[in-house]
């Protein structure tokens, strides 16, 4: 669903992306784990094309993610995206938010779109909250909600770039929990986290970085009991033993 092939990507003479060589099969959960500054949240940015790459190429569902134009929209709304912060519209309702994207990019009526939104809001437990203000939702519902109009696009594949790291603890697990649901339905999903629960409870794959490159890939069970590379176990044990 997703291939990354030979993917470099600088800051000025900071080499954050070096060779970057990976694969995500349909319907797999990939968790991208890593110390600070290795180069998460920069990959995951570059498969939607908000950051740009130097070399390399990146397709989505066998298709090249294009530079720009009215491809890369297309292909964009087929990758649904949700960040730490919600970026939810502040004067808009919480169904207002989540049906702007289908009536704008798909074309869908006022009516199939709210239909559509409140099952998506349903799914994530917040249709209770559908005419509220984001203002007057919970940080965790807010995140909930930034999924479902995520989802309202239909995308083939969804980014989470550390989705709870701006989250009060107690409203964590209930976006991750809407993330495990989501996974055991299908949905393809690269997760940058740092919820290592999470990760072993979701993940198909545990793709761990540092330094910009890809360390080492491995299932939850053989990357967190016996990891391979010395920087994998360096990172685990200050990790694990907080």
């Amino acid at each position: 669903m997703v291939q990354l092939k030979s993917v470099n990507k600088h800051y000025g003479s900071l080499h954050v992306l070096k060779d970057i060589n990976l694969e995500v099969g349909k319907g797999e959960v990939i968790i991208l784990l890593g110390p600070s500054g290795s180069g998460k949240s920069t990959l995951c940015r570059t498969i939607n094309r908000l950051e740009t790459i130097d070399s390399g190429s990146i397709s989505i569902d066998g298709k090249i993610l294009p530079e720009e134009g009215k491809e890369l929209a297309n292909l964009r709304a087929e990758v649904g995206m949700v960040f730490q912060s919600f970026n939810l519209f502040a004067h808009k309702s919480i169904l207002d938010n989540v049906t702007l994207g289908p009536r704008k990019v798909r074309g869908l009526s006022k009516t199939e779109a709210e239909e559509e939104a409140m099952a998506l809001l349903r799914k994530v437990g917040v249709d209770s909250q559908a005419q509220k203000m984001p203002a007057q939702l919970s940080g965790g519902q807010q995140q909930r909600v930034a999924i479902a109009r995520a989802l309202a696009m239909r995308p083939k594949v969804m980014l989470f770039d550390e989705p709870t790291s701006a989250l009060d603890p107690e409203m964590v697990n209930e976006v991750l929990d809407t993330m495990v649901n989501l996974a055991r339905e299908g949905m393809t999903m690269i997760v940058v986290t740092h919820e290592m629960g999470f990760a072993r409870r979701a993940a198909d794959r545990i793709v761990f970085l540092a330094n910009g490159e890809i360390v080492e890939q491995a299932t939850p069970d053989e990357f967190f009991s016996n990891p391979k590379s010395d920087r994998a176990k360096d990172f685990l044990g200050k990790i694990l033993n907080h």
